[in-house]
């Protein structure tokens, strides 16, 4: 197993000191295997091929993570809400764990601090945020098991940053949301795609909102419907419609 592979260094460097800072301030805990953490900031942008011919990179994190991440909303809601329909829970849950709605709790609680990634693209951390905090989830569930990883989702991500009633009560399609306010005030409204980055192992689409060909918000993703989605969420800040 990977993290069982990785050399685990005796000492501390200031860097390392920086990382358990960083974790204890995010997770509200020290961590047990710091290389985990470590390695959960590590994007594939800057991943280095080790003696065993693997790159480490947080994808396999990631991965796990995301598997975990979900795991953790949705045991948590299904007990909130005891008399929900699945269909229900499904779209609660996906409001929470979203590209869009993870790389924004990522920014608020500090990933892009730590966060390790190619820095001659200036926007692509603005799309690995959330890759990188399901890699941290995954990195703490193998560090401290589930339930500590599910605390972890409940007390420093959904409760804090959450309110779940109102999350119901939401329309979290931003671009529904820009259409429905051009047609009400007779605005022309178009989203662009205004270029499409190919990296090693992905592509960043940005995307712009134009409101009678001006532009307004600009979104970053790795498709083109999270680029529009980002776009359009970054439109609705400018124009005051997030609690319309």
């Amino acid at each position: 197993m990977v993290w069982k592979i990785l050399k685990i260094p005796k000492g501390k460097s200031t860097t390392d000191k920086k990382l358990v800072a960083a974790i204890e301030n995010i997770a509200g805990f020290t961590p047990s295997n710091l290389e985990l953490y470590r390695l959960a900031t590590v994007h594939s942008s800057i991943a280095k091929e080790n003696g065993t011919g693997y790159k480490e990179s947080n994808e396999r994190l990631e991965y796990l993570g995301d598997a975990i991440l979900g795991a953790a909303v949705a045991d948590f809601l299904f007990k909130k809400f005891p008399f929900k329909p699945e269909g229900f829970l499904t779209e609660i849950r996906s409001r929470i764990v979203n590209r869009e709605a993870l790389n924004l709790l990522a920014r608020k609680i500090g990933v892009a601090n730590i966060v390790q990634y190619d820095q001659k693209n200036a926007h692509l951390q603005q799309v690995i945020l959330g890759n990188t905090l399901e890699a941290i989830v995954g990195a703490i569930y193998l560090d401290k098991g589930y339930l500590r990883t599910k605390k972890f989702v409940i007390d420093k991500l959904i409760n804090p940053n959450y309110n779940v009633d109102d999350l119901v009560n939401s329309d979290s399609n931003f671009k529904s949301k820009i259409i429905e306010w051009a047609q009400r005030e007779g605005k022309d409204v178009r989203f662009e795609i205004l270029n499409v980055k190919k990296g090693r192992n992905h592509k960043e689409f940005t995307a712009q909102v134009l409101v009678n060909s001006e532009a307004k918000g600009t979104g970053y993703g790795n498709s083109k419907k999270k680029a529009e989605q980002d776009a359009a969420f970054k439109t609705c800040e400018m124009l005051n419609l997030l609690n319309s």
